[in-house]
C-alpha cells in the first residue's frame, strides 16, 4: 500500500498527484496564465508594494502583481499551473495517506 494518496488512470494504473506546496513570489511575473488553467480556484492575483506589502492588485500602490495560493485545500493535483508557468515558481507535493 502507498504511502501517498493515489487515484487511478483511466487505463487503471496507479496515480500519485501532487498538490500544490509552495509559489515562489519572488520569481513570479503575474502573467496570469496559471490563473487561466487551474480548475479549481485554488490561485489568485495579490500586489506586492515597494516594501514588500501585500495589497489588493487593483491598488495603486502595488508595485508588482504576482500569483498567491489562495485556496490551496482545492487543489486536485494536476500541476497544470506547473506546466504552464516560464518561470518555474511552484512546487507540488504528494499527500501523506
Amino acid at each position: 500500500m502507498s504511502e501517498f494518496v493515489q487515484g487511478k488512470t483511466k487505463g487503471g494504473g496507479a496515480w500519485t498527484p501532487k498538490f500544490v506546496s509552495d509559489l515562489n513570489q519572488k520569481a513570479c511575473i503575474g502573467c496570469g496564465r496559471c490563473f487561466k488553467v487551474c480548475p479549481q480556484g485554488v490561485l489568485n492575483m495579490i500586489g506586492i508594494t515597494e516594501d514588500g506589502d501585500i495589497v489588493d492588485a487593483q491598488d495603486d500602490d502595488a508595485e508588482k502583481k504576482v500569483m498567491s495560493i489562495a485556496n490551496g485545500d482545492a487543489c486536485i493535483g494536476c500541476q497544470s499551473c506547473s506546466k504552464v508557468c516560464g518561470k518555474s515558481c511552484f512546487t507540488h507535493a504528494p499527500l501523506a495517506a
